[in-house]
């Protein structure tokens, strides 16, 4: 057996092995950390104490029913007068305040059903005109910013590869921007693969802006 059938295969099992390893490590760590939420249970509740054994995955079920149960009481009236009440002491408390704001209005903007925040993949030249990358539309700029523009703008996020959760904010020309004929996790995977993971069936651009 020569070398460069050594290297093939040993590239192949990688190829197969790398992937299923990341992914069961993934899902262990998800895993093992919530199955800590069962630690908020008083002891007697708690499965090795009521099984004689840990059960692993319920505190996944938990964490889903609390989630579940919170959202069904947020959404009457008493529950939502009691989170605003919760939201205006934690906006008294200095450094609380400046973290939970953040986060919220983040997290707002995200999870939202409503709005065009991460909605669409756009192709924009960045960071010099003749070189291109991906970025996402996360909505328009605030009033102050756009007021003395002369032309419609739109917010973006360009991530970074491999790792999109860090990049960099730019607000852009309308007109300077391409929607992509891309779902917003085809264009995830993408970016994340450093453009060996192309989506399928994937489609030029289409010219013109989006639409706000």
């Amino acid at each position: 057996m020569n070398k460069f059938l050594i290297k093939k295969y040993f590239i192949t099992g990688l190829l197969i092995w790398v992937p299923l390893g990341i992914t069961f490590w993934i899902l262990h760590l998800l895993l093992s950390t919530l199955d800590k939420s069962l630690l908020f249970l008083p002891e007697s509740l708690r499965p090795y104490h009521l099984f004689g054994m840990d059960i692993p995955g319920l505190g996944v079920l938990l964490t889903l029913v609390v989630v579940f149960l919170t959202g069904v009481f947020a959404t009457n009236f008493f529950g939502r007068t009691l989170v605003r009440i919760g939201e205006t002491l934690l906006t008294r408390i200095p450094v609380v305040k400046t973290i939970y704001t953040s986060v919220k209005q983040v997290s707002d903007t995200v999870l939202s059903g409503n709005g065009d925040a991460f909605r669409k993949a756009l192709l924009i030249e960045y960071p010099r005109k003749g070189v291109y990358t991906i970025a996402f539309m996360t909505g328009q700029p605030a009033e102050e910013i756009s007021a003395p523009l002369t032309e419609g703008y739109v917010s973006v996020y360009v991530p970074t590869t491999p790792n999109p959760t860090s990049g960099f904010f730019l607000i852009l020309a309308k007109s300077e921007t391409r929607e992509l004929d891309m779902s917003v996790d085809e264009a995830l995977k993408y970016i994340i693969s450093m453009g060996v993971v192309a989506p399928p069936g994937s489609l030029p651009p289409k010219s013109g802006s989006p639409s706000p």
